[in-house]
Parts: structure tokens; C-alpha cells; sequence
């Protein structure tokens, strides 16, 4: 097995910065940076319970259910945010005071941070079966649901692919496959 593939099962969940809830980090750059000093991370995060998310000061980030039901998403106490549509992201500043109701029990959501100042981030939705081919800027390739192989191994939900070499291919060979391609350009 590659070094470059990430099984769920090797993520342990990990507390909030606030400790108000769990993550499973995936990937944060530059290695071993801790919560106020990175320049980009991805995890995936377990909302149990009405809980305000960790504040980033500096920090946007990028949002998706993955599964369960959703939440409503208060910022700042002036605006809300359903979050309600699997795969759908949602962009806010970390900066932000959030605050979150569930709607309906659990659920489990895909998140990119990035320090803004330094990087940008872009988050690509593949779901219909077939090729595709990575970009040199692509940092993670999660599976959120289904299989797929790529040049270094199989996927199947809950796995990513770090820095998949450029121009290397994915194929999609489930038909209820969903991968998220995650690209990070730093400045």
C-alpha cells in the first residue's frame, strides 16, 4: 500500500480546538502544525450536538455535509446557514462566531481551512463514473462514499489520497461514488 492513501480507520477523532466536539484530521500543512499556525488543513468532523464551532481568526474556510441530517449554521448572530445538501459547500470566515443547531441528529461534515493571507482553496465534487485527472495544485482526494482507484490503490469511504501526483488518474468505478478534490494554491 501506498504511503500517499489515508484508510479511515488509521484517522483518530481528535478533540475541537474548543472541545466542544471531535475531528478526524486528514491532512495539515505545513506537517505537524498545530491549530493556530498552519496554512491549510483538512479534516472531517463529528457533530453530535448543538455546539459553537472553534473561531480561526484569519482563517477561511470551506464546508460540506457528508452525512446525517445537517445543521443550521448562525454567524455572528446575524445570519444562518442550512446545511442540508450533501456534498454542497458552503464558504465562511473563520473569523466568525458560529453557532450550530442540529435538525435532525447526528452528522458528519468535510472541512478546509486555509490561513488568509497565505492560500486559497477550491473544493471539486466528482460523482459520475469514469477518469479523472489530478492537477498539480490538488492536496487531498477524499472518498466520501462508494470506491474508486487511482495509480496508488484503491479507495473506498472514509479513505484520501494525499498530494496525488499531477496527472495521474482517478477512475470512478462505482456508480454511487462521491470524491471530493481538494486544491490548495499558496501565495
Amino acid at each position: 500500500m501506498s504511503a500517499r492513501i489515508l484508510r479511515a480507520a488509521d484517522t483518530p477523532a481528535v478533540p475541537w480546538k474548543n472541545g466542544q466536539g471531535r475531528t478526524r484530521p486528514l491532512a495539515i500543512y505545513p506537517p505537524n502544525a498545530g491549530m493556530d499556525d498552519f496554512l491549510w488543513r483538512i479534516s472531517v468532523a463529528e457533530v453530535d450536538s448543538a455546539a459553537p464551532f472553534s473561531r480561526f481568526p484569519g482563517v477561511d474556510r470551506w464546508i460540506a455535509l457528508l452525512h446525517g441530517p445537517g445543521f443550521v449554521m448562525r454567524l455572528d448572530r446575524t445570519r444562518t446557514h442550512r446545511l442540508e445538501r450533501r456534498f454542497e459547500t458552503f464558504a465562511f470566515s473563520g473569523d466568525a462566531m458560529v453557532e450550530v443547531e442540529l435538525i435532525g441528529g447526528a452528522t458528519r461534515d468535510f472541512n478546509v481551512m486555509t490561513r488568509r493571507s497565505r492560500a486559497t482553496a477550491h473544493i471539486d465534487i466528482w460523482h459520475e463514473p469514469g477518469d479523472y485527472l489530478t492537477r498539480p495544485e490538488f492536496a487531498l482526494l477524499y472518498c466520501a462514499e462508494g470506491s474508486a482507484v487511482c495509480t496508488d490503490g484503491s479507495l473506498h469511504a472514509g479513505d484520501s489520497w494525499l498530494r496525488p501526483p499531477a496527472n495521474s488518474i482517478a477512475t470512478i468505478i462505482d456508480t454511487q461514488a462521491t470524491l471530493l478534490a481538494v486544491s490548495i494554491s499558496l501565495f
